[in-house]
């Protein structure tokens, strides 16, 4: 553990409540369309400080990999970290009780206006922003890979294998995780080893 990693654990806050948790994560559920996860970050590790940077990959890492949206996963794995399963379920009312209510009002809206070619592109351009939002949350997050095991350059060789893989390949998310997940662990422990 390095002294900056020992200062900015010293900094971090616990949540007063599991009321407070949901308060948040509906606050951060609303902030994100297309995409929570740029947003959860900077309101989790930077305004929160419930999470280190490093706290905050750990657990996008894990999530990831479990099966649902990461970020339901990470709100499940956060709120269970500081209230066991009541801060687990506040969490993750949290981050879907106002979205499914605006998800089925838009939705029966949309059923009313998808035939205007404004709105069409609309949601298209939505999509582009949160594609950006996404990329700008991996370059900010990208300091804290200098601290991974496997150090930089591997790291981004995983990171470039992926894109190469699932953006241009077009391979299926599922066996490119399972393939190159494995050889991400397979070198890690390697690394690890004594």
């Amino acid at each position: 553990m390095t002294v900056e990693t020992l200062l900015e654990d010293d900094a971090l806050r616990i949540p007063g409540s599991p009321r407070e948790m949901f308060r948040v994560f509906n606050a951060l559920a609303l902030q994100g369309f297309g995409g929570v996860l740029p947003v959860a970050q900077r309101v989790l590790v930077e305004r929160q400080r419930w999470l280190s940077k490093t706290e905050f990959l750990e657990l996008l890492s894990i999530s990831q990999v479990l099966p649902g949206p990461n970020i339901i996963n990470m709100s499940i794995m956060i709120g269970h970290r500081f209230f066991g399963w009541r801060g687990a379920v506040a969490a993750t009312a949290g981050m879907l009780v106002m979205p499914l209510l605006i998800v089925l009002a838009l939705a029966a809206l949309f059923s009313q206006l998808s035939g205007i070619p404004a709105v069409a592109g609309a949601l298209r351009g939505m999509g582009v922003v949160a594609a950006g939002l996404i990329v700008y949350t991996a370059v900010k997050l990208g300091a804290a890979l200098r601290a991974n095991t496997m150090g930089l350059p591997i790291c981004l060789g995983y990171g470039g294998l992926t894109l190469l893989a699932v953006g241009w390949l077009r391979w299926p998310m599922v066996w490119v995780v399972l393939g190159l997940g494995a050889l991400a662990i397979a070198t890690a422990w390697v690394k690890l080893r004594p």
